[in-house]
């Protein structure tokens, strides 16, 4: 097994090592950074729209690459640290972020921003298998690190709803590739302050790094997300199914590959443990519903009700301030009533908030539209924070780089999922729209790409007809935006059910580690 011991450079002071809490401050500041840089291109869509002219898909794969390649290189890069140091991997993958970073900011076709997302996916993917297995090395006592889980689940969830925030004041006052410059001032400051602050932790004897795992963990989760998304956007066809294929394939070989391993990159027997199960579907899920949620109402605020880029991303903050507040006392909740009362209580508020939405129309006001964040904000932080320390407290000490890596694996694949599955659906039901009379087709083909690129072609047309060809797509976005968010609460309150039966009896862990 890659992480049968957990080793640290000291334990001084056992349960109370000092300068404990700021060094989670930084391992925060990683995975508020990999948070926010998921949605933070919510609000820059219609900007980069307008400059990149890329078509519908190569929108939806400049929105999306970035967690699916996340997703897929977790487990790879959790072994990785296992071997390397996880402190070590955190600073090279800080590092190297900050540098692509750059050439994101810089990128001058949709094929070359999609490249620069992936490849920035890949630094993303260094930076966050470390975080969850040092919190478990840096806090013994049971309710500290609860608290410390709190704090980086309340980061995680909330970087999602501050990234339109963040993107906002960016693209008010520069040109939309200054949503990647700002990760530079951050990771400098991770780098330099992490070096002093994060205790090494490594496997002394990891044992060897599979290369075929990692090429088969990636192509499975890249093949199956790919087909999801085909499939949603234009049904049965060749290529999806192909991509369905090679990914169950992919995935089914390297499960099978991890049981014969001496030393698996992911000791699937974890998956054994029911509360382990229902806590890492919960955790998926609930940032599915959070991400697919905050990345189409980034574009409804700024598309269909005219809102600026900063007014945008301040109308989804309760999101935000909603996750925060409910990760910090997700233990003290879950200690006092239970583990599965407060899981599947969140996941119930994120799937009836999306349940609202299905009402949504083109002049709701914000009263209901910023409750409905708050509640999917609270919803979040008490489901995702709660299941992060059931998933990390469910196993052994020694497993903790695996149960992390799944954790966070989860958590990515559940803002790529949320993206790709969602966001096909409006995509889907928008491309249905009736084309006004008198509109040429070389504008009405360029306005069924995607909603900015109808507001953008517009600007070539006569008033009147501009008016009805831009009212149409707005119509037609809502009307996909609502279907997704059926579906969406659909999702969210089965799952809220599955896990009130399979986090029976779960409960977090109490008193000191020795």
């Amino acid at each position: 097994m890659i992480t049968s011991t957990i080793k640290t450079e000291s334990h001084i002071g056992g349960a109370h090592r000092p300068g404990r809490w700021l060094a989670l401050s930084v391992l925060v500041l990683a995975v508020l950074l990999v948070a926010v840089d998921a949605t933070v291109l919510g609000l820059a869509t219609p900007f980069l729209s307008e400059d990149l002219r890329p078509t519908g898909n190569q929108l939806l794969w400049i929105g999306d690459v970035y967690s699916f390649v996340i997703a897929g290189l977790l487990v790879s890069m959790g072994s990785l640290g296992d071997r390397i140091g996880r402190k070590k991997l955190l600073l090279i993958g800080a590092t190297a972020f900050g540098a692509l970073s750059v050439l994101n900011a810089y990128a001058t076709s949709p094929e070359m921003m999609i490249v620069a997302r992936a490849l920035l996916g890949v630094a993303g993917a260094t930076l966050m298998p470390s975080t969850l297995a040092l919190i478990r090395n840096l806090f013994h006592d049971a309710r500290e690190r609860s608290l410390a889980i709190g704090i980086w689940g309340a980061m995680a969830s909330a970087g999602a709803a501050v990234g339109p925030v963040v993107g906002g004041f960016l693209l008010e006052h520069f040109w939309w590739g200054s949503v990647f410059l700002i990760n530079l001032p951050v990771m400098a400051v991770l780098v330099l302050v992490g070096a002093k602050l994060i205790p090494e932790s490594k496997n002394p004897n990891p044992g060897p790094w599979d290369v075929p795992s990692v090429a088969l963990s990636l192509v499975g989760v890249i093949g199956i997300v790919y087909a999801v998304k085909e499939l949603a956007s234009h049904g049965l066809s060749p290529d999806a199914g192909v991509a369905a294929l090679l990914g169950v394939a992919a995935l089914a070989w390297f499960v099978r590959r991890q049981l014969t391993l001496p030393a698996p990159l992911l000791d699937m027997r974890l998956f054994r443990h029911r509360g382990f199960s229902g806590a890492v579907a919960a955790d998926l899920l609930t940032i599915l519903g959070l991400s697919g949620l905050v990345f189409f109402l980034s574009q409804f605020f700024q598309l269909v009700q005219g809102r600026q880029p900063l007014e945008a991303g301040l109308a989804e903050l309760p999101a935000a301030i909603g996750a925060v507040t409910a990760g910090l006392i997700a233990g003290v909740v879950a200690r006092r009533y239970s583990v599965r009362s407060v899981v599947a209580g969140g996941l119930a508020a994120v799937g009836l908030s999306l349940a609202v939405l299905t009402t949504l129309d083109q002049h709701t006001g914000y009263p209901l539209l910023g409750a409905t964040l708050l509640v999917v904000g609270v919803g979040a932080g008490f489901s995702f924070t709660v299941t992060a320390d059931v998933i990390l407290s469910s196993v052994p000490k020694e497993q903790a780089g695996s149960a992390s890596a799944v954790s966070e694996t989860a958590y990515e694949l559940g803002a790529a999922l949320g993206i790709a599955i969602l966001g096909s659906i409006v995509t889907g039901v928008y491309r249905g729209f009736a084309t006004p009379a008198g509109v040429p087709s070389d504008v009405a083909s360029a306005a069924h790409e995607s909603l900015g690129g109808a507001v953008e072609a517009s600007g070539t047309l006569a008033p009147g007809t501009a008016n009805a060809l831009v009212s149409s797509a707005q119509e037609a976005f809502v009307d996909g935006l609502r279907i997704a968010a059926g579906v969406g609460a659909a999702v969210l309150l089965a799952t809220a059910v599955a896990a009130w039966f399979l986090l029976k009896g779960q409960k977090l862990e109490d008193g000191v580690e020795h």
